[in-house]
Parts: structure tokens; C-alpha cells; sequence
């Protein structure tokens, strides 16, 4: 009482408390608090006061001696003493004392505070939390102070070490010295803090004080804070009193110390947790703190993981996370252990469990048992003499044990916790898989998070395990990383997060850059501001509470304002967007009688829009858009001794091991990747397999995506591929056999909608969720990694087939890319072709039970039901949302190289050479295959098949060989072998395959010319060798593309046309219907073209063809004759107009093509090897015999004009040469075979009226022909008898029997061939001339058979004679040069009476 009666005195003469010395202050109060015969209620006054005296700043910093203060009131409350009465005063005491600490160290002055003071405090508080006899509030009271003590203690370790800067090392040496002085021994002794009234009768003790007082000498002084000298220095604590608070509280984990219980080891690990979340860090940059993390908190952690109390396992397993996430770069070989037995314990003891419906191929890549599970003892290899029991390698963390299933969902949770930070698994990867001393302990996680995974690892842990396993696998996958904009890119693209959580979640305060990030994703350009919001508001529910909305509301203004034109500040988005919410539910609320009019709604943003109003245009607009279509909100779909020296070897190979690296960095992605694919690819398989729940559907299907972008990126073709072979199977899509098309039936299922092909398939697929998701996830990872893919195209080129021949897909969505100009391809025409739509309006009883009973007797199959025309529709969506267009667009623009194995997959489906592996499936007609009505057991037809796919891969293979110089050179010879074998095996497939593969090959040898891919003479002499028929119904492909390589000259159309295989291939079509048009347009282009194709090799082919069309167009004489019979009876008579049909038109045109080509037979000669006569009879005579042959023909029109053609042949200056012996010919080969031809009845009588002015013609041109080479005959000894010859056909000409016309042209031409003969002097008497008297005997001799007058007629006296035959000479002379001068037009010769 006298302290305090001095205290009074001195703070009367005190003027300003915060001058007044702070030791003096507390005097009293500390004496009173260490006397041991104050009762407790008066230590309470005092501890109240002293807490008044901080909490109110009298004792402050600025307090005189301030330091010294708070190291004597450290010392006297870790050494109270009071007269033990009631318990619970007694705690009280206790409780103000852990107060009173906690103040003192989150106070001002608690950094000033020494490492005796610290350690002393600390010691104080877990004895109390330590002591049993305690009440379990006060202990619980205690372990949270001691959290908050401990935590303000280890954050001051980050101030050190801002304080020491660079020097870290100074601070390090503190803690080597001697730490004796600060050693705390928390006494765990039920009678050590409290003596209780009812204590034992042995105990004499009458007060309570700490542990430490009773046994400090110190205590019993006198002594005041007062008397301790001015001088005395106190160093504030430092590292030497957080290295003995961290090895205490790492002791208490023993779990060999008896002493110690569990509810102290739980305390004890809540407190280092804490420990470790502050600094952990920094604790292990301080090698006096690290060693003790490093050894015995490792050593004892991993002891206690072993445990079967729970709280203790799962207590432990946090701190072991904490610690290696936070220290784990100098605990390398401890975490390799720990990780070690958390995997061997937690790796599911059995084998993956078969089901029927999931392969065992999708999950062979999930390993049954970790590497690093040692092996059992009976086998050599376990690398000891003497082996160690199970349960021994069990305790030491060799194995694991068998865990109950709580002990095993906590260490799952550990470990997804571990496998969620961003760079671990990536560091373990780096530090352990990647050394060969190291286990692999990234392999092994994976593992067994992949087969943990699985839905069955819940039958021997909790049903939390599965998922749990998933997510932490999927999280390693890098499905979000840790930016806004990939969790709002995630939550945007899900269709399987709740939409009002969502709202909730971006509207949360805090949230706002994933608000911002989920509305960058939006394209809200060109946009009103209620259809931008309509956009935004459909992918997530607006939360209910106005400040929530306005959060969003506010966002969205900011982000329209930037694209808007129709508002002008982001106030007035606002504004406007709550008026559109409003008008919303105004317009749309059941609730609401009264609704808004336009002019309400243009009150309420009256002067918003930069103190304007907006144009009532577009309010209207906004207004009658909100009105007409509601904005409607998405709704929500022990061996002790074994252990120590393993730890030891473990602590001894920490040194050469090095320090942990850290992987903040993604260089190791690719190999990590590489390594660790399978058991993912695998889990996520057979997780999509057997699950049912939309949520792991959407992380599977997440997963999956992730895996095949990672695997793209890096270029790991097997995962990629491996993908694509899981996703193909559960597809359902991937198998050999192509599905049934037999029963395929069109539906129309609205007069506005696109029919639909109903096939197994389609139904199949359509009813099949799981398939059907599976074909989206496949189809998208397929998309962006065609240049990756290799193996996985064989499963994808399966599944295209299975949908194209169903009519799902088209042939190829770029056909404008394509090289070939061909139709779609073929398919077979479905069984039925049902148009719903018209049959709506009829759906009687009565329609109904007729259309059963006439498909009955029709023998069709049963319409499809409802729900197969539904399940078809579902799947025609499912592939049109894959998107398949954006496949092929991107296969078109590959390289080269990576084209190689897609055409490798597509050939590969080829059917063999020897047993062609196709559906049957006949044709309706040539172009168009269609499936057989009939069903049964009816034997199929021994004909050849179509098979559509075949077709497919063929033009497919073609199409991408045909892209560049590149591809031909790379993919052409791949492509012209299996084009080649279709055809060399014409006869084994379908007449539609064989075309067009003709077609194709045609291509690829225009293509591929410079290489020796595909030699023309080969491919012509396979198509010439097919079948009569087969050629037949391949000619329009065939000759297109014969069209394609010779449109343009160079060596290629010189090649062909020069084939004799070519002009067979020709000539056997030119008679077929069909293909004839096509036929004379490419005889046409090479006679005619510039330059002319025709050369001698095929000069006397193409004249060949050509006159069998102008044989062909003798059908036209029957219109003819027919208008001629029509015409008598008219007045006037009309001109004949040209026959409109089209093979006489062909045939005109092949008589003008084959009078053209007389201007090249000069350039041919010349060119020619032959000799003059042989190359006269090799390029004149076939001319001069295809024109007499049309001269006879029943067309008028063809006849006539190869009649004038003849006449300016046989009359061409071009005819002649010096040697008589081959152009004389034109008369025995030419000239008497065609009037020796007109004069058969047969020929006659096929245009008798044409055909007698045809006879006409031609007994003028033979005497017209003589006059004009008769200087030229005179020297050939053989003029007299071909001149006799002449006169015998004019006989047989005058006695033909035909009529006037002839019996009057032949005197005429003879009298004027005989007369120029007179004249000329070769046909003169022989008085007047010897040498020619055989020829006068000889022609009077003849003419005088049939014409006896005509002798009389021209001899007259002969000087008379003379005179007139000199007349006559000349002026016949003058009009045969005119006739030779003048060409007739078609259908205009002169007759020879007309000469007259």
C-alpha cells in the first residue's frame, strides 16, 4: 500500500501523464500482482488497471523509460502469484493475464519487448492451454491467444527481415548463439498453475503462481522496476526467441512424448498452421528455423499422418500442405516421402472393375499401382538383406496401409489441395520424375488422382472422393488459370453452371474484373441498347437485390457506352437500362393491371441522353421490342528405431538432393504433358462413360478439350490421337461396318423446313446422349488440330463415311475449292419419301387404316414413328453443331506434309482388290443408285454394288491431291494407284464408281503430267478395255474428263489424241445416244482448234468418225420427205429450212469438218515421210471416199452439201501432181463408184426426187472433171480408157430408166465434152489426124449404142463442120471456165440442162 501511497503523491505534482515515468506507474499494480498473499479479485483490480493504462495510451512509447516498462510488466505477469480461492476467480486471473499479453504484443510496445520477455509469455500461455485441470473454456481461450500471440511474433519476422535488407546473414547470427537463458518448458503438470482447495492433502502449496516463479530465485526479491539502473539496455526480441517458440511447438507434436496427449497435439498444430501461413517463406530462408521445419516438424508430421484420430490426421495433413506449400524448396526428400505414402496409401487396391458398355481400351492407360510401390518382401528386389515386415515398411512410410474411408477422403482433400497450386505439379515433375534417384512422383499423383477418379474408388472411401479426384485432375489440366478472363471465358462457354449463382457471383462485391471480363466476351456493336441487354441478360439470372443489379447495370453502361451511337454519356445507358428492366416487368408481369404506354416510357428518360431526349424513333423501337418479345431471365438449370534412421539417411541425402526448384514457368509443359497424358485421357473416359450427372459431363467434356489444346500446342500427336480414338468410340460412330441404309426413308416435316433422312444411325444416335455429346467434344477437338492429328484420322474418316452415306453430312463443304466440276455424289434413293407436311390437314381414322393397308400390300416397310423422325432431328442438330464445315475448311489449308496421313486413313478404307467389302445397294439408274425394294431372303443379284463411301474417299483423295504443285508431287502417286485399281477392276464395282473414278484419274493425269504418276496410253487402254456396256454407262464422266486433258493444246492433248485407244474410245461412243453429243463437241475442238489437233497419226481416225455421223444423219430424210409431201399442196412452195434435229445437225457439221480439213492435207504431205504417191492416197483419198459416201445419203441436206464439197475437191488446183497415177484416181476411186452407187434402187429409193438431182449432179461433175484435167489426161497412155469408161457410165446413166432429166443432161454433157474435144484436137478424124483414130472409132463406136443421133447432130460438111465447131468450141469452152470458176451452194447445182 505504500507504493501506491507514493504513486498518489507523485501524480499530484504531475501536470501532462504521459511525462510521468512508466516504471514508477506500475510499481504498485506489478507488486500487487507478484505478492503471493493478494487475493485473486485484487490481482484482477490490478491487471484491469494495468490493461486501462495501455489501452487508454497513459503508458506509451512516448512514456519515459517505456521500454523498461513493458519488460517489467512481462516479467510479472509470466510471474503472478495470488492466494489460490475460488476456481473460478482463479481462471479469471488467468484469462486477464492472456489478455493483458495479447495486448502487450499487438500494442506499440510490442516489438520493444526482449527474447526472455517473449519466450516467458509464450511459455506462459501454453502451459495454460497444456494444463488438463483447467476449464475447457479457459484452455480454448488460451489456444486462440496463442494463435493471435504467435502470429503477431512470426509476421515480425517479415519486418526483420525489411529491416536487415541484404544482410539477412547478421540476422541469421543471432540465433547461433546461446539460447540457454531462453529455453521454455511449458509444464504439462495438472498442479502447476492452480493449487485448488481440494488438492491433495501432500501438497502444502497455499498460492498459485506459474511455473517458472516457483522455481526462479528472482522472484523472491524485493526488487522494484523502479530500482533497475536507467542504463540498462533491453534488445528487442529477434530470431533466438521465434527459434525456441517454433521448436517447442514442434515438440508438443511427438508422437512418442507420453507426456503429451492429442488434444495438445491438435493445439500445437493449429498454432504452427498459423505459424506457417505468416512466414512460412520466410522461415525457410532462416537456416535456424528451417532445420527444425526440415527435421522434426517433417519427422513428426509424417508420423501423425498415420494416425486413426481423425482430428489429429486431418490437423496434420494441413500443416504438411501449408508447410510444403509454403517451404517445400528446402523439404525436396521430405516431400518426396510424404507424397510417397499419401499416394501408396491412398492407390486403390484392386483392379479397374469391367462394364459391359465401356472398352477396356479407354481406360488402359490408368495405372493399377504406383510406381514407387515397393515390392513384396518375398522378392529379391526390395534392395535389403534382411527385408522389414509389412507393418514395419507400413509405419516408416515405405507403404500404406489400409486407411478407413474418412482417413481417406481427408488425404484426397490434401492432396487435390497440393495438386491445385498453380507450378506443383510441375515442380514435381521437374525434381523428381526428371532425376533418375528420385521417385516419380508426378506419374504417380496423376495416377492416382486418374484412378481415384473413378466412380468405384467410392466403395472403400466416401463418395466426396471421385470428384474430388476429378476436379484436382482437371485443375492440373489447366481447364481456368488463375486470371478473371479465364474463369469468365469458362463460365461464359458452360451450359452447366447454375445461371442465378452465376449472377450472384459476378455481381458480388469484389468481383468486379470477372464482371468486366464476362462482358468483354459480348459484341454488343451495332446493337440498341434493350438487344445488347437482352444478350447479356440470357446468360445469367439478374440477382434480386437493387444494389446487385446496379452493379451490373453500371458495367454494362460502361461497356455499351464505348460502342454506342444512339446514346451519348454512360449515365444515360444507365438510366436507360434500368428503364428497359423496369418496362420489362411492366409489360410482362401478371401483377400488374395497368401497363406503361410509350409516352410513360419516354417520360421516365425524358433528358437523360446528355441533357437531351432521345429520338422517338428509337424509343419507339425499344419500346415496341420489350412490348412484343419479353426479356426473359435463363432459370437455373511401430518401428521407432527403423524410422530414426531412415529419417537420418533422409536428413544426409537432403545436401547432395539440392534445393527443390521452382517452376513459376511453363517450359516444362510439353514434356510434363507428354509424360502424364494416358492415366488422364484415360480417367476422363472412363468417367464419361459410366457417369450420369450434367456437372461431371461438363468437366469431362472441359477436360477433354484442355487435353487436346495442350496436345495440340506442343505437338503430342499420340495424346491428340488417343483423344480422338476414346471420344470416336463413344461415339458410337467408329466401327467397320457401315450402318444399314436399306429401310433409310426421307420425312418432310414442314412445308418451311428441310426433309430429314430417317436411318438406323440417325435414330441410333438420336436417342443417345452421351454419343451425342461425345460427337460435339470430338468434333471440337478435332477443329484447330488437323495439323497434329496422324492415327486419329482413320477413326475420323470412319465416322465421315457413316454420316455421309446417311445423308447427314454433304460430300464437302468447300466443293467451290474444289478442282472437279462434277455433281454431288450419288447416294441411294431411300425407301420411301413420306412429306408429313401435306398429310397434316389429313389424319382421319379412315387415312390412317388406308395408308397401313396400301403400305401392306405394297410390301414397305412401317413409316417411322414420331419419335424416330424426333431422334433424327436431334442428331441432323448434333452434326450441325459440330460444326464440320470449320473442319474442312482447315483441312483444305493444311501443309502438305500434314495432308500425308489423312489420305494414308482415307485409302485405307478402300475395299480390297480381291472381295470388295460394300453394302449392297442397287441402282435405279445409271447416275442415281438407289437401294432394292424388295426384301426377304431373296438372292441378291450377281452384279456389282455401289458403294457410295468409295466414292467419297476416292473424290475426297482427289480433291486434296489436286490443291497445288505440292500435293501432286507429294499425295498424286497414292492417289493415281488406287483410282488406277478401280479401274483395271471395272467389272468388279458399279458402272456410277467406275465413272467417276475415270473421271478422277483424268484429273490427276492432267495434274501430274510432269510426273510419271499416270501415263496416258495406260489409262486410255483401260478404259478402251472395258466392257462394251460398262463404257457405255461411264461414257459421260469418261468423256468429260477426256474433255479436261484436252482442252488445252500442249503435249498432253497431242499425246491422247494421238492414241489409237483414244479414237477407239470415241468411236465405240459416237454410236451411243448419250454420249454421241459429247462425242463430236471433242472431235469438234481437235479438228477445228487452234492449233488442229489432227495430225497424220490420227487424220485418218478422226475422217472416220466423222463420216459415221454424217451416216447418221440419213434419219433426217425422214422429216424431210415428209415436209417435201406437205409443201406440194401449198402455194407457193416454201423454202426447205434446215432439220432442226440434232444428229443431222452434227452430220452438216461433220461434212464442213471434213471439207476443212482438205486446206491441211498440202502441210501434211509436206510433213509426211511417205512418197508423193503414197501420201496422195494416204490424205486425199479418204476424204474423196467419206464425201462419196455422204453423196448417196438419204438427207438431203447432208447429201447436197457433200456433193458441193466433192465438186470443190475434185476441181482444187491443190489435187494435182506430177505423178498421174494417183490423182487419176479420183475417177476409178471417187467419181464411178458414186454414180455406179446412185444407180441402185435401194439408193434410189431412199429420196427418189433428191436422189435423180443428185444423179444429174453427178454425171455433170464427171464430165466437168474430164474437161478440167483432160491436158493432163492426154499425156497418161491411160486416157482412152478411162475416157470409154466415162462413156459407159453415161450409158447406164441414159438407160437408167429414171426420166426426162437424165435422158436430156447426159447428150447435153456429152456434146459438150465431145465438142471441147474436137476443138482442143483431140477428138478429130483420123484423115485429119492418123494418131487419133483408135480414140474416134472407139468413142463413136459407144456413143452410137445408146445416143445414135448425136454422131449425126455434130457432122456436118466439114468446112462447114469446121466454122461451127469452131463456134461451138468456144463458147463451150467459155462456160466450162465459168463452171470451173463458180462453186454451186449447198443444194444448188446446176443441172447439165441448164447449161444448155
Amino acid at each position: 500500500m505504500a507504493g501506491f501511497g507514493r504513486l498518489r503523491h507523485e501524480l499530484s505534482s504531475c501536470k501532462d501523464i504521459h511525462e510521468f515515468d512508466a516504471p514508477a506507474l506500475l510499481s504498485p499494480f506489478l507488486q500487487v500482482i507478484q505478492a503471493s498473499s493478494t487475493s485473486a479479485p485484487i490481482t484482477i483490480l490490478a491487471l484491469k488497471a494495468i490493461r486501462k493504462f495501455l489501452s487508454y495510451g497513459f503508458i506509451s512509447p512516448d512514456s519515459p523509460r517505456f521500454p523498461l516498462a513493458m519488460q517489467s510488466l512481462s516479467t510479472a505477469i509470466t510471474h503472478c502469484r495470488f492466494e489460490a480461492s475460488d476456481s473460478a476467480q482463479d481462471e479469471v486471473v488467468l484469462l486477464m493475464i492472456l489478455h493483458l499479453m495479447e495486448d502487450m504484443l499487438s500494442g506499440p510496445g510490442g516489438a520493444l519487448l526482449s527474447d526472455e520477455s517473449v519466450c516467458e509469455m509464450m511459455e506462459t500461455g501454453l502451459t495454460m492451454c497444456c494444463q488438463s485441470r483447467l476449464s475447457e473454456l479457459l484452455r480454448r481461450t488460451a489456444e486462440a491467444a496463442m494463435v493471435r500471440m504467435c502470429q503477431i511474433i512470426f509476421e515480425h519476422l517479415k519486418h526483420l527481415e525489411v529491416q536487415a535488407g541484404d544482410d539477412l546473414e547478421a540476422l541469421d547470427n543471432q540465433a547461433n548463439g546461446d539460447t540457454e537463458a531462453l529455453r521454455m518448458v511449458p509444464s504439462t503438470n495438472g498442479n502447476d498453475v492452480i493449487a485448488s482447495s481440494d488438492a491433495p492433502p501432500s501438497e502444502e502449496r497455499t498460492s498459485s503462481s506459474t511455473e517458472n516463479a516457483i522455481n526462479d530465485p528472482e522472484t523472491n526479491s524485493a526488487s522494484t522496476p523502479s530500482d533497475v539502473p536507467d542504463s540498462l539496455e533491453i534488445k528487442p526480441y529477434s530470431l533466438p526467441s521465434m527459434k525456441e517458440l517454433f521448436r517447442v511447438l514442434v515438440d508438443l507434436l511427438d508422437p512418442h512424448d507420453k507426456q503429451q496427449g492429442d488434444t495438445m497435439r491438435v493445439m500445437a498444430l493449429r498454432i504452427i498452421h498459423v505459424a506457417l501461413e505468416v512466414a512460412g517463406p520466410s522461415i525457410a530462408r532462416h537456416p535456424a528455423l528451417a532445420v527444425v521445419a526440415e527435421d522434426r516438424l517433417c519427422r513428426h508430421l509424417f508420423q501423425l499422418v498415420r494416425s486413426d484420430n481423425m482430428a489429429i490426421l486431418q490437423e496434420s495433413l494441413i500443416v504438411a500442405d501449408t508447410l510444403l506449400e509454403t517451404c517445400r524448396g528446402v523439404l525436396k526428400l521430405q516431400q518426396e516421402l510424404f507424397l510417397s505414402y499419401l499416394v501408396a496409401c491412398l492407390h486403390p487396391p484392386v483392379e479397374i472393375p469391367w462394364e459391359a458398355n465401356i472398352d477396356p481400351s479407354l481406360y488402359d492407360g490408368i495405372p493399377q499401382r504406383p510406381s514407387s510401390a515397393k515390392a513384396p518382401p518375398s522378392q529379391a528386389g526390395s534392395g535389403r538383406a534382411t527385408p522389414v515386415p509389412v507393418q514395419d515398411r507400413q509405419r516408416l512410410g515405405m507403404e500404406g496401409g489400409t486407411r478407413k474411408p474418412d482417413a481417406r477422403q481427408a488425404m484426397v482433400e490434401s492432396v487435390s489441395a497440393l495438386a491445385r497450386m498453380p507450378s506443383f505439379l510441375v515442380e514435381l515433375f521437374v525434381n523428381y520424375d526428371c532425376d533418375a534417384n528420385r521417385v516419380n512422383l508426378c506419374g504417380d499423383m496423376i495416377g492416382l488422382l486418374s484412378r481415384s477418379a473413378l466412380p468405384d474408388s467410392a466403395t472403400w472411401s466416401t463418395t466426396s472422393v471421385p470428384p474430388l479426384c476429378l476436379d484436382a485432375l482437371l485443375g492440373e489440366s489447366g481447364i481456368i488459370d488463375n486470371s478473371p478472363a479465364s474463369a469468365a471465358k469458362f463460365l461464359r462457354q458452360t451450359s452447366r453452371v447454375s445461371k442465378a449463382v452465376l449472377g450472384d457471383f459476378l455481381s458480388k462485391k469484389g468481383n468486379d474484373a470477372y464482371l468486366e471480363s464476362f462482358l468483354d466476351l459480348f459484341d454488343f456493336s451495332g446493337k440498341r441498347v434493350d438487344e445488347a441487354l437482352r444478350q447479356l441478360l440470357e446468360s445469367f439470372r439478374l440477382p434480386g437485390e437493387s444494389p446487385l443489379i446496379e452493379r451490373i447495370v453500371t458495367a454494362f453502361a460502361k461497356k455499351y457506352h464505348t460502342l454506342s451511337e444512339d446514346v451519348e454519356t454512360q449515365d444515360a445507358v444507365f438510366v436507360l437500362t434500368y428503364a428497359i428492366i423496369m418496362l420489362n416487368v411492366d409489360q410482362h408481369s401478371p401483377k400488374i393491371k395497368k401497363r406503361m404506354e410509350l409516352t410513360d416510357f419516354a417520360r421516365q428518360v425524358r433528358g437523360v441522353n446528355n441533357e437531351k431526349d432521345f429520338a422517338p424513333e428509337f424509343l419507339q423501337a425499344t419500346f415496341e421490342a420489350i412490348r412484343t418479345n419479353e426479356i426473359i431471365l435463363p432459370d437455373e438449370h511401430d518401428n521407432q528405431h527403423a524410422f530414426d534412421y531412415a529419417w537420418r539417411e533422409l536428413l544426409l541425402k537432403t545436401e547432395s538432393a539440392g534445393p527443390l526448384i521452382h517452376c513459376n514457368t511453363n517450359i516444362y509443359d510439353a514434356d510434363m504433358f507428354a509424360a502424364t497424358w494416358k492415366p488422364i485421357v484415360s480417367t476422363l473416359s472412363y468417367v464419361f462413360m459410366s457417369a450420369t450427372d450434367d456437372a461431371v459431363f461438363s468437366r469431362v467434356v472441359t477436360g477433354f478439350d484442355q487435353c487436346a489444346q495442350i496436345a495440340a500446342k506442343y505437338g503430342i500427336t499420340e495424346a491428340l490421337d488417343h483423344i480422338i480414338q476414346n471420344l470416336s468410340y463413344m461415339t458410337t460412330l467408329d466401327n467397320d461396318n457401315l450402318a444399314n441404309t436399306l429401310l433409310n426413308t426421307e420425312v418432310k416435316v414442314s412445308d418451311d423446313s428441310d426433309s430429314v433422312m430417317v436411318s438406323e444411325l440417325a435414330v441410333k444416335l438420336g436417342r443417345d446422349f452421351k454419343a451425342q455429346l461425345a460427337t460435339l467434344v470430338l468434333f471440337r477437338v478435332v477443329k484447330g488440330s488437323e495439323h497434329i492429328i496422324i492415327n486419329g484420322w482413320e477413326h475420323i474418316v470412319r465416322i465421315w463415311l457413316k454420316l455421309f452415306v446417311n445423308s447427314l453430312i454433304p460430300p464437302f463443304y468447300n466443293r467451290g475449292h474444289a478442282h472437279l466440276k462434277l455433281p454431288k455424289i450419288p447416294l441411294h434413293t431411300p425407301s420411301q419419301v413420306i412429306d408429313r407436311a401435306a398429310k397434316a390437314a389429313d389424319t382421319g381414322l379412315f387415312s390412317a387404316l388406308s395408308s397401313y393397308i396400301s403400305s401392306y400390300a405394297a410390301d414397305d416397310p412401317p413409316e417411322p414413328s414420331a419419335e424416330e423422325v424426333e431422334s433424327s432431328l436431334s442428331t441432323a442438330d448434333c452434326i450441325k453443331a459440330c460444326h464440320l464445315e470449320d473442319v474442312f475448311s482447315n483441312i483444305s489449308s493444311l501443309p502438305v506434309a500434314a495432308l500425308s496421313p489423312l489420305m494414308e486413313a482415307l485409302l485405307n478404307q478402300l475395299p480390297d482388290d480381291e472381295s470388295p467389302n460394300v453394302p449392297a445397294i442397287t441402282v435405279k439408274s445409271e447416275r442415281v443408285p438407289s437401294s432394292p425394294t424388295s426384301g426377304g431372303n431373296k438372292a441378291v443379284p450377281a452384279r456389282p454394288t455401289y458403294d457410295p463411301a468409295v466414292v467419297y474417299i476416292l473424290e475426297f483423295c482427289t480433291v486434296l491431291a489436286l490443291r497445288n504443285a505440292e500435293t501432286i508431287e507429294l499425295l498424286g502417286k497414292q492417289v493415281a494407284e488406287a483410282l488406277q485399281m478401280i479401274l483395271r477392276n471395272s467389272s468388279r464395282y458399279h458402272s456410277a464408281l467406275v465413272s467417276r473414278a475415270a473421271y478422277y484419274q483424268f484429273n490427276m493425269l492432267k495434274a501430274s503430267y510432269d510426273h510419271d504418276f499416270v501415263r496416258a496410253p495406260v489409262l486410255l487402254h483401260t478404259i478402251s478395255s472395258f466392257p462394251r456396256e460398262m463404257l457405255a454407262k461411264t461414257s459421260q464422266l469418261v468423256l468429260q474428263g477426256l474433255k479436261v486433258c484436252i482442252e488445252q493444246p500442249g503435249p498432253l492433248r497431242s499425246e491422247i489424241m494421238t492414241s489409237p485407244d483414244f479414237w477407239l474410245i470415241l468411236r465405240t461412243l459416237a454410236g451411243n445416244s448419250n454420249s454421241s453429243p459429247t462425242v463430236f463437241d471433242i472431235l469438234e475442238g481437235g479438228v477445228s482448234g487452234s492449233p488442229s489437233a489432227i495430225i497424220a497419226d490420227n487424220y485418218e481416225a478422226a475422217i472416220t468418225i466423222l463420216n459415221e455421223y454424217a451416216t447418221a444423219a440419213q434419219v433426217g430424210a425422214v422429216d424431210e420427205q415428209k415436209g417435201e409431201r406437205r409443201q406440194r399442196n401449198a402455194r407457193p412452195p416454201k423454202k426447205e429450212a434446215a432439220s432442226e434435229n440434232a444428229i443431222v445437225s452434227r452430220g452438216v457439221k461433220a461434212i464442213n469438218l471434213i471439207s476443212s480439213m482438205t486446206a491441211r492435207i498440202p502441210h501434211l504431205m509436206k510433213q509426211s515421210h511417205l512418197e508423193n504417191s503414197e501420201a496422195w492416197s494416204a490424205y486425199w483419198l479418204p476424204i474423196f471416199q467419206a464425201l462419196t459416201t455422204q453423196c448417196t445419203n438419204p438427207c438431203r441436206e447432208v447429201r447436197q452439201l457433200a456433193f458441193s464439197a466433192l465438186q470443190r475437191s475434185l476441181l482444187s488446183p491443190e489435187l494435182t501432181c506430177s505423178d498421174h497415177k494417183e490423182w487419176t484416181a479420183i475417177f476409178g476411186e471417187v467419181l464411178f463408184p458414186l454414180i455406179l452407187k446412185l444407180l441402185k434402187p435401194e439408193v434410189y429409193s431412199s429420196d427418189r426426187d433428191g436422189m435423180s438431182e443428185t444423179r444429174v449432179q453427178a454425171a455433170s461433175l464427171l464430165c466437168k472433171t474430164f474437161l478440167q484435167y483432160l491436158v493432163l489426161l492426154s499425156k497418161w497412155d491411160g486416157m482412152l480408157d478411162l475416157w470409154l469408161q466415162i462413156i459407159d457410165i453415161m450409158d447406164r446413166l441414159m438407160n437408167s430408166g429414171q426420166g426426162d432429166s437424165l435422158e436430156e443432161a447426159v447428150p447435153e454433157n456429152l456434146k459438150n465434152v465431145l465438142l471441147f474435144m474436137s476443138s482442143s484436137g483431140y477428138l478429130v478424124p483420123p484423115t485429119k489426124d492418123p494418131s487419133q483414130g483408135e480414140l474416134w472409132a472407139e468413142t463413136w463406136k459407144r456413143i452410137d449404142r445408146f445416143l445414135p443421133d448425136l454422131r449425126k447432130d455434130l457432122s456436118l460438111e466439114e468446112e462447114e463442120q469446121d466454122a461451127i465447131a469452131s463456134d461451138k468450141l468456144a463458147a463451150k469452152s467459155q462456160a466450162t471456165t465459168e463452171a470451173q470458176e463458180t462453186v454451186p451452194a449447198v443444194g444448188q447445182v446446176e443441172s447439165p440442162a441448164g447449161e444448155k
